[in-house]
């Protein structure tokens, strides 16, 4: 009876013990695989969080490249915008200021003494007043001889090339107006103003082809460079730009290319 208690009691001993073990080994399998698990569920939440950050910066990156692409292609608008309207200007002058300023033929300037400056007889002059509507008035003539130091010429003098196109004949001619009065005013100002003055500075045709002297250049040197000023400037502002954003694209395409060698 003894041996036998003591068989059983070994036999379950033995039986706990390696049901203990083999529980164990289950535990530690499931715990083994639920680890894994989370480690992967883990690595996957944090390649996912890591794929959202860079797809992120790929896209401002883009977004950045199509700003700058957006502001590169403005400026290059707007320096050919400059450039274009630069050379409208260049055409319109020289059709006008630099022709004029060609075929005039007061070039050499001179000391002039004023000989005499009286008021002549009236000139006819016409005025619009409407639609296809002229109206006479008169006007009084001022004439003005000098004698021109570097020739000795005696020449009659007008004001600017304007005044000798509508009448060679007086120094200044007003504008025309129903009010003949304002304009004999006008004239008598003038008149006034020029008896002081003994030497004024003229302007004379060195070819002898014109008998007239000029007191004022409407087109000299200094009102072609003023003409000429503002449509150099757009045109150089229009070029440096221009001139800029292609750099800057040049300057960035070999940045690109050497950090692609270093790697």
């Amino acid at each position: 009876m003894q041996q036998r208690s003591f068989h059983q009691s070994f036999c379950t001993a033995s039986s706990v013990r390696r049901g203990g073990r083999g529980t164990s080994g289950k535990r530690f399998f499931v715990t083994g695989a639920k680890s894994a698990r989370w480690a992967a569920s883990g690595g996957g939440a944090t390649r996912s969080i890591y794929q959202k950050f860079r797809d992120v910066d790929l896209l401002d990156k883009k977004k950045t490249v199509t700003a700058m692409k957006a502001g590169e292609d403005r400026a290059i608008l707007l320096g050919l915008g400059m450039v274009i309207a630069s050379a409208m200007m260049y055409f319109v002058l020289g059709i006008t200021v630099l022709r004029s300023y060609a075929d005039s033929v007061w070039t050499e300037g001179s000391v002039c003494i004023v000989l005499n400056s009286t008021i002549t007889a009236d000139m006819n002059c016409s005025y619009s007043c409407g639609l296809d509507c002229w109206r006479g008035s008169k006007y009084p003539c001022l004439q003005v001889y000098v004698s021109v130091n570097t020739t000795g010429r005696v020449s009659r003098l007008s004001h600017n090339e304007e005044s000798w196109d509508a009448n060679f004949e007086c120094f200044y001619v007003p504008k025309c107006q129903k009010d003949t009065n304002a304009m004999h005013h006008i004239i008598v100002n003038i008149s006034e103003r020029l008896k002081p003055h003994h030497q004024v500075l003229c302007y004379y045709d060195p070819s002898d082809q014109q008998e007239s002297a000029l007191l004022t250049r409407q087109y000299g040197h200094s009102p072609v460079f003023h003409s000429l000023f503002w449509p150099s400037c757009m045109l150089t502002g229009g070029t440096a730009i221009i001139f800029m954003v292609k750099l800057t694209q040049y300057l960035s395409i070999m940045c690109e290319q050497v950090i692609k060698i270093e790697r």
